[in-house]
């Protein structure tokens, strides 16, 4: 399917409308309430860590779209908060997965965000499903496009 700049207009509101309302979402997010504060990269590598646990760092760096080095000074900051482990998988390569305390701290999150979302939509929850359904999906293609 081709891109047609005047039909497909509404693709481009969708992305404005998506980096707004995750913006919107984390300035909202309470802080303490034992929460591990991350930086943009942290998040962004938490994510794909997350996605895809048992990858290596230059998976990471792949699917994140960042550079090998921003990912491993990432990586150590995480080690360092007890967020993710890295386990040597023979001669030099490494696999990183997400730990008990970075599990925790995703789940309160999604809560803080959930309450968040609920207060916002009231009763009408229509399409929230739906709208779930999309965004991963589009989440998955958009990393695992090479």
């Amino acid at each position: 399917m081709t891109f047609d700049p005047a039909g497909d207009a509404a693709l481009g509101d969708l992305a404005d409308l998506i980096l707004d309302v995750g913006r919107l979402i984390r300035s909202r997010t309470p802080t303490g309430q034992g929460l591990v504060a991350l930086t943009d990269t942290e998040r962004t590598v938490m994510r794909v860590v997350d996605l895809y646990p048992g990858c290596a760092p230059s998976d990471i760096a792949r699917r994140a779209r960042l550079q090998r080095t921003n990912v491993s000074t990432a990586l150590r900051s995480l080690e360092d908060k007890g967020m993710v482990a890295r386990d040597h998988t023979g001669r030099r390569g490494v696999a990183v997965t997400p730990t008990p305390r970075a599990r925790g701290n995703l789940q309160t999150l999604r809560t803080l965000w959930a309450a968040e979302l609920a207060a916002a939509l009231g009763a009408d929850r229509t399409g929230v499903a739906g709208c779930a359904a999309v965004l991963t999906r589009l989440e998955r293609r958009l990393i695992d496009d090479d």
